[in-house]
C-alpha cells in the first residue's frame, strides 16, 4: 500500500527518475534528445554548463564536439527535475570512445567545459554537488589557460549575455 502511495505521489508531483537511452539528436552544445526503451523521447538540457548558441562564435563547434561524444550512443542521464521549458535537466554519462571496456564513465557535461566548448554555469552552481562545482570550475580554468575552444577567442561572449543581446 505504501509503495502505491509513493508512486502516485511521485507521478502527481512530476518527479523524474534517471533515464537510460539512445541519443537520437543533438540540438546544440548543451541539449540532446534521448529515446528510452519504451520509445519515450526526452529533451535533455545538460546541467552545470552553458554552451554557445547557434549563430554565436563556437556554437557549431560546441554542437559538433557534443555530437562526437554522444550521437547515436547509449547514455545514462542523472536527473531529478525539469526546467520551465519542460526539458529534463541532467548530467549525461556515456562510454568514452577510447575505452570500450569502461562503461558509461565519461561526464559529457564536464567534458564540454574541459574542451572549451561550454562555460561552467556559475549561476546554477548551488545546484551542483561541491565535488562537481570544483571539477567544473577547474575544467573551465584549464581550458582558459590553454586557450582551448572558445577560449581561443580574445573576447568570448557568455551565452547568457549573447541571449540578452549584449553582443
Amino acid at each position: 500500500m505504501r509503495l502505491t502511495a509513493l508512486v502516485l505521489l511521485l507521478a502527481a508531483t512530476g518527479a523524474l527518475a534517471d533515464i537510460t537511452g539512445r541519443v537520437v539528436s543533438v540540438t546544440d552544445g548543451d541539449t540532446i534528445k534521448v529515446l528510452d526503451s519504451t520509445k519515450t523521447q526526452y529533451k535533455v538540457r545538460l546541467t552545470g554548463i552553458d554552451a554557445p548558441e547557434r549563430g554565436q562564435p563556437f556554437g557549431t563547434a560546441s554542437k559538433d564536439n557534443l555530437s562526437r561524444m554522444v550521437a547515436g550512443k547509449e547514455v545514462f542521464v542523472e536527473s531529478d527535475k525539469k526546467d520551465r521549458y519542460g526539458r529534463v535537466l541532467g548530467k549525461v554519462w556515456v562510454q568514452p570512445s577510447d575505452c570500450p571496456a569502461c562503461g558509461k564513465t565519461l561526464d559529457t557535461n564536464h567534458a564540454q567545459v574541459l574542451a572549451g566548448m561550454a562555460w561552467w554555469y556559475r549561476y546554477y552552481a548551488r545546484e551542483q554537488s561541491p565535488e562537481d562545482r570544483g571539477r567544473y570550475e577547474s575544467a573551465e580554468d584549464e581550458a582558459k589557460a590553454r586557450n582551448w575552444g572558445l577560449w581561443a577567442d580574445p573576447n568570448p561572449i557568455n551565452p547568457y549575455d549573447w541571449r540578452k543581446g549584449k553582443r
